[in-house]
Parts: structure tokens; C-alpha cells; sequence
């Protein structure tokens, strides 16, 4: 397998973290806080229409007939500016899944840049941030469906909720169930890996502007040390999540090797997961206690980390993945 990206995903990466650097998406997050949507509805609109929700779509449907390495550049550039919203399951689950369904009339609208979402039985048992998504879907088995909300709880990320659905109308009796869940957990782990980047990005920036005894906070061997602890945590990661997407989408090719690919995706996931709590851990140590104020945008990626660690498959479900498959 080659690990290395090609000019085009370099490019779709700088692209992507063009348009949401210009859109300063600190300030969206805070007025999503305040009660304010309309914002990060524009937001996601801007998304839609760099092809960001139509990625894993087949072009006979709207889409771009990309693949999931395409899929986990763009969501990493949403990890590293904290985008809001159902990120996971409006890139990667829904467009898929509507996709392989034939259902042109329920991707129309993310195409569109209204976010969707999905509670998976295994992996999401509820779906995520219901209220600012066009459609609602429910996996139950193979069975896939329209949701209906029963009831919506608050997360530890002020600008995410979990709802708890109850299936509706059948959309198809024989989904993939795994390679959607699978699709979930790859995706939540490039958001990670993207939130562990900016966070990254956050804490070096201080280090190099704070000044303590004359000296930059970041002149301290023992900054510097745990900072390159978080470094080296990410691009481990990287590695594991390309490798995870080229496993996706070399799947049920009979040219390719056989692979495990739900070993694959949940090792990444650990991986991602661990980097990102190591930066939120090192974010908090270099910044003290601005960081967890409200006016620093570390919190914002605090909260969001916190919320996604557990979200497509808790660490140790996938640690326990990874070990049935090496050592059954």
C-alpha cells in the first residue's frame, strides 16, 4: 500500500482549509453556542458546495464518486478548525449509504449543504445533532430507515446533541451494516486526528508567544518535549488512517489482497483517539487555565475531542477489534 498523498488530495486539503480559515469557524461555534444556527447552516452550505457531502456518493446520483481516502482529507481540515455538526455522518455514513440505496431524493438535500445524520445499533446507538438535519436515519440489523426523534440529550460539547430515534419509514432491507459502521468510525477518527492537528497548532502558538523569566514558555525543554510527544502521536496516526481508507476502498476489489478492515478502521481509531487526548492533555498543561475559559478557542476543541472519543465505537471496543483479529 502507498501512504503517501497525491497532488490532488494535497490540493483538496488546501482548499478546504482556505474556505474555513476565511470563515472563521471559532466564531460560527460560539454563535451556535448562543442559540444562533443560522451561521453554521451557512456553513455547511459553503461545504456542500466544495463537494465535501457528495464525496462518497456515485456521480450517477449527484455525486463525485470519490473514495474514503478523499474522505478522511477533507473531514481531517474539519477536524483542525472544530467544525460543528453531524461531520461523520453527513460525509461519510449518509452519502454512502443513500448512495448504495439508490435514494437520489434523500441525498439531494445534503448535496445541498442540509447535514443528515444516523443511529447505527452497534456503533451510534443515537443519532447526532438531529435538529439542524434534513433527514434522520436509523440502521436496525441490515434494516435501514427514516427516523423519527423520541428524545434529545445534551453533550459535553455545547454545540452537539444525541438523540435517542425510532425507526419510520424502510428506505432498504439489506444494507452493509458493517461497512457503514465502518465508514462512521473512519471518519470520526480523521475528525480526530484533525482536532489533535489544530489543537497542536493552538498550543505551539502560545508556547512561542507566552513569556516567563524573559524567555518564550516554548524555550522550556519540558514544553518542547510534550509538545513533540504530541507531534509524533499525530503522525503515527496519519499513517493508520490512510492506511484504514485505502483498506475501504481496496475492499471486494479482486485484484487487491484480502484484508481486515474493521481491524484497520478500529486501529486507527485507537491511535486517533489517543493523539487527540494527548493534545487536549499537552493543549491544557501549555495554556494553564485560559484554556479552559470560553474566550480561548482551545475549549472549543476540548469539548468536541471529549464528545467524539467515544463517539462510532468507544476506545476499548476497538481495542478489543483490533485484538480479536490478531490474536483470535
Amino acid at each position: 500500500m502507498r501512504f503517501l498523498l497525491e497532488t490532488e488530495h494535497a490540493d483538496l486539503a488546501s482548499s478546504i482549509d482556505a474556505m474555513l480559515s476565511r470563515a472563521d469557524v471559532p466564531k460560527i461555534v460560539r454563535a451556535l453556542v448562543d442559540g444562533d444556527a443560522q451561521p453554521t447552516a451557512d456553513l455547511w452550505s459553503r461545504l456542500a458546495d466544495t463537494g465535501v457531502t457528495a464525496l462518497l456518493a456515485d456521480e450517477e446520483f449527484g455525486g463525485m464518486g470519490a473514495g474514503a481516502v478523499e474522505m478522511v482529507v477533507a473531514v481531517e481540515q474539519l477536524g483542525r478548525h472544530c467544525v460543528p455538526g453531524p461531520v461523520a455522518e453527513s460525509t461519510a455514513v449518509v452519502p454512502w449509504l443513500l448512495s448504495a440505496t439508490g435514494r437520489r431524493d434523500l441525498l439531494e438535500p445534503l448535496f445541498a449543504g442540509q447535514p443528515a445524520t444516523i443511529a447505527h445499533d452497534l456503533l451510534a446507538r443515537r443519532a447526532a445533532d438531529t435538529a439542524s438535519c434534513s433527514t434522520v436515519l436509523a440502521i436496525r440489523g441490515s434494516r435501514l430507515s427514516t427516523a423519527t426523534v423520541r428524545d434529545t440529550h445534551r453533550s459535553v460539547d455545547p454545540t452537539r446533541t444525541v438523540s435517542d430515534v425510532e425507526p419510520d419509514e424502510t428506505v432498504a432491507d439489506d444494507v452493509d451494516a458493517r461497512r457503514a459502521g465502518d465508514l462512521g468510525a473512519l471518519a470520526t477518527s480523521a475528525q480526530l486526528l484533525g482536532l489533535a492537528s489544530g489543537m497542536l497548532a493552538l498550543a505551539t502558538d502560545h508556547a512561542r508567544s507566552r513569556t516567563q523569566f524573559g524567555r518564550p514558555v516554548g524555550s522550556f525543554q519540558a514544553v518542547k518535549h510534550h509538545l513533540a510527544d504530541v507531534a509524533i502521536a499525530v503522525e503515527m496516526a496519519r499513517p493508520l488512517v490512510h492506511g484504514a481508507a485505502l483498506a475501504v476502498d481496496a475492499e471486494g476489489a479482486t485484484d487487491t489482497v484480502p484484508t481486515d478492515v474493521t481491524r484497520d478502521v478500529s486501529a486507527a481509531a485507537v491511535a486517533c483517539g489517543r493523539a487527540a487526548d494527548l493534545a487536549a492533555r499537552t493543549g491544557l498543561q501549555t495554556l494553564g487555565a485560559i484554556g479552559y475559559t470560553r474566550e480561548h478557542d482551545l475549549s472549543l476543541y476540548l469539548t468536541k475531542t471529549r464528545a467524539l472519543l467515544t463517539a462510532w465505537g468507544t476506545p476499548a471496543l476497538h481495542r478489543r477489534r483490533v485484538l480479536e483479529a490478531i490474536a483470535p
